[in-house]
């Protein structure tokens, strides 16, 4: 490629330690990578010797974007964050976190595809990218400060349109549970205690340039609306929840527009409408997520959606409750999606008014308002689920002193009072206290630190807790196997939602088994949800799909939380969408044609690289005794229930052994141990890396 386009072409690069800042070629030293965690794993693996933890100096952090980033490209505001892993228990491994926003966009205006922070400065500072240049700035001032208030000075020194991305307290003060966050609400969890560990406050990003797109500009435009017209709404729901004028099915998902249905704290108020999928223009009032998780009395708050550059979706949802001011003195404005908008309300057991009423509004806003400005993660709901087991079982009144367990207003928690959070959270950003600084190292650092065996929370499926330190994230109840394969494979949740986006489409399972068919090769890839088939190769191909999917967008800087578009809401296309897609949109970008098969190649390479790395520091070539692990509560059911019997989630051991031998199968590694091969290696231009692992016998 002469002239290609899509990647800004220079990566930042930055030592803290002696302050010397500098660029490489992207093209060059990272192509074969794209971007995103691609870079992320690349450097790592380059740079960082197995055996480093994750707030050494020597530990990298790296925040990359694709050549997608930046361009028209439909939900294209993804960052990964990659680095050591805090929580990752009971060795530090390779992870990355994902931020939306706005971050992914500047930086690319800005000049560059990545920054890689070294090092450690030896005051606080905050990095200033601006137009290709960079700067080490003085963040005296603004240490001790939260999120909120670092961006707003920030922004008010750079301009109002650039990112800031910056930890809060919990950050600074190492806390392993903690987030880096931009543009209000958008975080990558897990990462914001490594910059606390290098003095690094924020990074504030700001760029006048453009991205060049190598296709011809009416090729381009035609793939951005094709792609528009495949959205749903957020997580890929193709189908509404209710009875439309042009819907031929409806059922439970999260398309929550109507007509009727109104973002009551509008001025004036705005009603949704049915949303014709034809009519692009309407994408947006598709999704509600506070009404989703909130119930009925979210739409009256709603004020609208919000979301990251290039995506109509707006799955942040705004809500402006006023009581929240007068009772905690908080802002009555708040925003977020998801686990980040159920924050404050998932610790609690009950409340006054049930688990969708005025109090649990209220919870989320203080949730919202403490958790963002203090950047505390809760590791998708582990951190809530951990503290009530913790409390109800009663051992936080065993492990706790006396004085300390009297400081807390147990009777308000268990009254579900949100002025609860304003005891807690605080203390777990300051790590004052033994409950605040356990809770804040990560469930697996927290259940070794008081002595309770991991092996009793792989057994309880009310912490829903999976390995290492992280929860289960769409494991069985989604996709039965392939779901709980994919949940073997990472070091921290796997933050896939490339199968769970599909079978939880919304589409009758007759129509998903046609379009399976042509994704898998076999309608028996998929079963109806809660009526599970023994395992099939077609399934172990849905899984390495997924995963390399979910790769690919991390490194396109594609969303895989509304991705992939392999289905659609359009009767006319008998639903399907378009398994070419991201091949599409990155060969018109950047002029480097490449097929789906192509495209998945890369993909497989950087997944490749992950497992590499986390072979070589994990020192093991057995990763299916000592990685690949199945929490003993997926082969449970409440009531009793035999796997493969409609309405369980429950898994059976032998087949789940089938499974992870026909997945293994698939991606060409040895079964035995579930370690790639030289071969396996070689086959996706990774021969050095195999070279490294042969010389310490890490290969089978």
């Amino acid at each position: 490629m002469a002239k290609p386009g899509g990647w800004a072409g220079k990566v930042l690069r930055v030592d803290l330690s002696t302050g010397r800042i500098f660029t490489e070629d992207t093209i060059e030293k990272y192509r074969d990578f794209l971007g995103g965690t691609g870079i992320g794993y690349r450097v790592i693996w380059d740079e960082v010797p197995a055996g480093t933890k994750a707030f050494e100096p020597s530990n990298r952090i790296v925040f990359g974007v694709g050549p997608l980033a930046g361009t028209g490209a439909p939900c294209n505001g993804r960052t990964a964050v990659t680095t050591l892993w805090p929580t990752c228990w009971p060795k530090q491994l390779v992870a990355s976190g994902h931020m939306g926003g706005h971050f992914a966009a500047e930086l690319k205006y800005a000049g560059f595809d990545a920054i890689i922070i070294e090092g450690a400065a030896d005051r606080p500072v905050w990095l200033q990218v601006t137009d290709g240049k960079a700067e080490i700035k003085d963040a005296s001032r603004l240490w001790g400060q939260g999120i909120r208030r670092a961006t707003v000075e920030i922004s008010q020194q750079m301009g109002p349109e650039a990112c800031v991305a910056a930890i809060g307290q919990a950050g600074e003060n190492l806390v392993p549970m903690s987030v880096v966050m931009n543009s209000y609400s958008h975080s990558a969890g897990g990462v914001g205690g490594v910059m606390g560990s290098k003095n690094l406050k924020a990074i504030g990003v700001r760029g006048t340039g453009s991205v060049r797109i190598a296709g011809k500009r009416e090729e381009w435009e035609k793939a951005v609306n094709f792609h528009l017209s495949l959205l749903g709404a957020v997580n890929q729901h193709v189908v509404p929840n209710s009875p439309q004028p042009w819907a031929e099915y409806y059922g439970p998902t999260r398309w929550l527009a109507s007509k009727g249905r109104k973002w009551g704290s509008a001025a004036p108020s705005i009603e949704t409408g049915p949303c014709d999928p034809h009519n692009l223009n309407r994408i947006s009032y598709r999704t509600n997520s506070a009404a989703f998780f909130l119930g009925e009395k979210a739409w009256r708050y709603t004020v609208r959606g919000n979301g990251c550059s290039g995506c109509p979706i707006r799955c942040h949802t705004v809500l402006k409750v006023p009581s929240v001011s007068s009772k905690y003195g908080i802002s009555e404005i708040g925003q977020n999606t998801c686990v980040g908008l159920l924050f404050g309300r998932s610790f609690f057991k009950t409340f006054p008014d049930g688990p969708k009423g005025e109090t649990a509004i209220e919870a989320c806003m203080v949730g919202m308002h403490l958790a963002d400005d203090l950047g505390i993660w809760d590791n998708y709901g582990q951190m809530q689920r951990d503290f009530q087991q913790l409390y109800y079982s009663g051992v936080v009144r065993e492990k706790l002193g006396g004085e300390e367990f009297k400081g807390y207003s147990w009777d308000r928690y268990e009254a579900g009072d949100p002025s609860f959070l304003f005891d807690l959270l605080p203390k777990i950003a300051d790590k004052r206290g033994e409950l605040a600084t356990s809770l804040g190292l990560g469930t697996g650092y927290h259940l070794e630190r008081w002595g309770i065996p991991e092996k009793d929370w792989q057994q309880d499926p009310s912490v829903a807790y999976w390995k290492m330190g992280h929860p289960k994230h769409h494991s069985s109840e989604d996709a039965g196997q392939c779901g709980v394969i994919i949940n073997t494979q990472y070091n921290r949740d796997a933050q896939c939602h490339s199968h769970s986006n599909f079978t939880h489409n919304g589409l009758p399972i007759q129509v998903q088994k046609q379009l399976a068919v042509d994704i898998w090769g076999s309608p028996d890839a998929v079963d109806a949800v809660a009526a599970y088939s023994p395992m099939n190769v077609y399934k172990a191909k849905m899984a390495k799909w997924s995963l390399l999917r979910k790769e690919l967008h991390d490194s396109l800087s594609l969303c895989n939380w509304m991705g992939p578009w392999v289905a659609s809401p359009l009767r006319e296309r008998n639903y399907g969408g378009d398994d070419s897609l991201e091949s599409l949109l990155y060969s018109l970008a950047t002029g480097d044609r490449k097929s789906r098969q192509e495209l998945d190649e890369v993909a497989e390479r950087i997944f490749l690289l992950h497992r590499a790395l986390t072979v070589r520091d994990m020192g093991t070539k057995e990763m299916r005794i000592k990685h690949d692990t199945i929490p003993d509560w997926i082969f449970l059911d409440p009531g009793g229930k035999a796997s493969f019997t409609p309405g369980t989630n429950r898994m059976d051991p032998e087949d789940m052994k089938v499974a992870m031998d026909m997945y293994y199968e698939e991606m060409g590694w040895d079964k035995k141990s579930g370690t790639p091969t030289v071969k396996a290696y070689q086959r996706l231009g990774l021969g050095d890396v195999a070279d490294e692992l042969t010389k310490i016998a890490l290969v089978p």
